[in-house]
């Protein structure tokens, strides 16, 4: 017998498998849109990667298309919003405390859960699925527990669940009610305080925001109107912003649709476009030429201002701290009016005396958890503290460089209150500046309650939970 034959492995016995060669993982060609959620919740827990991001990567990379993301998309999009809710349950079917689990195991059971309390997928299909990639990514021992916690879960629905895990509604409604609309507790009490309700509005707008949203598109002044881009994407005109237009559910990916691709539009909620244009509309007396976007990154907001600007005559300088920003609002304003400065915008060097300023704060984001599905549990309440130091300054930085009778538009993607009220009222004691009555700036959107500021809700207008109040520089002796 020659060396060579010595070397060759001998044939497995029939009904035995080969052994498995040890190599790098890769998705199952039989599971690819399950792979790709779980590899992503593997992503959010280990480097505190974002969905938005990560998985649109990941199905490029593995040219998954069609049903296949559209599965993905659901399965990670909705495991990752309902984490907390998916936790406690599962919490109540193992009998080892969660800290403990593996992280890879946490992961699939979250997946499986999901799929179990908030899909129409099979009972085995989504068990069997879910045990297989727990197996693939942190072996064989775990598949039994994982198959055991799993088929307890599946004993009940969920509302059968929240029955037996949620607080008494008597004793603690708001508990309750995050639990059941799958939101960390702190955050059910800022929406809470913001409404001025516990009741039937906050049930309302919190499961308003464990909804996915629809995808609104805006069309750039000068260049395409609102009918025209609603013609060629199939969506809708949005109801209260000019530019703006609503996609149908399941429209696909709007990155590929023509008008965004030359650059006539592009995504963006209709809550911001409203907060930017309402900016436009606040009356100034004399020079109405020189505008500024005060904390301009990616641009889209830039972008909007600054097609209206060119419009109207004006100019726009948008600031941005962090350059990489920086580069994503150069590509956002290409064409227009605008420039550019790398700065902090609390020491950003321009010489003041603008006309309008837009300070679009960095915030906790808690009114756009819809579109940030980690966010929730990522988020804590003492991150708001430093969040409002931050916003504080800025505002006493754009009320500095606006000039004399110009205006300032203080935004935030936040109903906290903290981050709202409480952060404009004391910027404008320290300024002697003049609150207008945002309300009138927004034409055509109900619901606004008594003022002076606007604080929109995915539960009354269908859009994030931006909050706008608008500032007036007293004029000077």
């Amino acid at each position: 017998m020659s060396p060579d034959r010595e070397r060759r492995p001998s044939r497995p016995q029939r009904g035995r498998p080969a052994p498995r060669k040890p190599g790098p993982r890769r998705p199952p060609a039989t599971d690819p849109a399950r792979r790709v959620a779980l590899d992503v919740l593997h992503a959010i827990r280990e480097r505190d990667a974002y969905a938005n991001l990560a998985l649109p990567e990941l199905l490029r990379g593995r040219r998954i298309s069609g049903r296949d993301a559209a599965l993905a998309t659901e399965l990670t999009y909705g495991a990752a919003r309902a984490q907390g809710l998916l936790d406690e349950i599962i919490a109540a079917c193992s009998d080892r405390p969660l800290s403990k689990l593996d992280g890879a195991v946490l992961d699939g059971l979250r997946l499986g859960a999901y799929q179990l309390l908030r899909t129409r997928i099979p009972e085995h299909a989504a068990v069997g699925s879910t045990v297989d990639l727990v197996r693939e990514d942190a072996g064989s021992h775990v598949a039994g527990f994982v198959n055991a916690v799993l088929r307890k879960v599946s004993e009940k629905d969920e509302s059968a669940w929240l029955d037996q895990l949620a607080p008494d509604p008597e004793k603690d409604a708001i508990g309750n009610l995050a639990l059941r609309t799958a939101h960390p507790r702190w955050v059910a009490r800022s929406f809470a305080e913001a409404l001025g309700d516990k009741g039937p509005e906050l049930k309302a707008a919190l499961e308003a925001d464990d909804t996915r949203p629809e995808v609104h598109l805006v069309a750039r002044p000068g260049e395409i109107s609102a009918d025209e881009l609603a013609a060629i994407t199939g969506g809708e005109v949005a109801p209260y912003s000019p530019y703006g237009v609503r996609l149908p559910s399941g429209a696909g990916d709007p990155a590929d649709s023509e008008p965004i691709r030359e650059r006539l539009a592009a995504v963006q909620d209709e809550g911001s476009q409203l907060c930017a244009v309402a900016l436009t509309k606040a009356p100034v007396e004399g020079a109405d030429e020189r505008w500024l976007d005060l904390c301009a990154g990616p641009g889209g907001k830039a972008a909007l201002l600054g097609a209206l600007a060119g419009l109207s005559g004006a100019r726009v300088d948008a600031v941005e701290k962090a350059p990489h920003r920086a580069r994503l609002v150069e590509k956002s304003v290409d064409g227009l009016p605008v420039t550019v400065h790398v700065a902090d915008g609390r020491e950003s060097g321009l010489a003041g005396g603008y006309d309008r300023v837009l300070l679009d704060a960095p915030c906790s984001g808690l009114g756009s958890l819809r579109r940030r599905p980690e966010a929730r549990w990522r988020r804590q309440p003492s991150d708001v503290a430093d969040l409002t130091k931050l916003q504080g300054q800025l505002l006493a930085s754009a009320l500095d460089l606006v000039r004399p009778g110009g205006v300032v538009a203080y935004v935030v993607c936040s109903p906290h209150l903290g981050e709202t009220e409480g952060v404009v009222g004391e910027g404008a004691r320290r300024a002697k500046a003049e609150v207008l009555d945002a309300r009138e700036f927004f034409p055509g959107v109900p619901h606004l309650g008594e003022g002076p500021f606007v604080q929109l809700w995915p539960h009354r207008h269908g859009t994030d939970a931006m909050f706008c109040a608008v500032l007036r520089r007293p004029e000077t002796a």
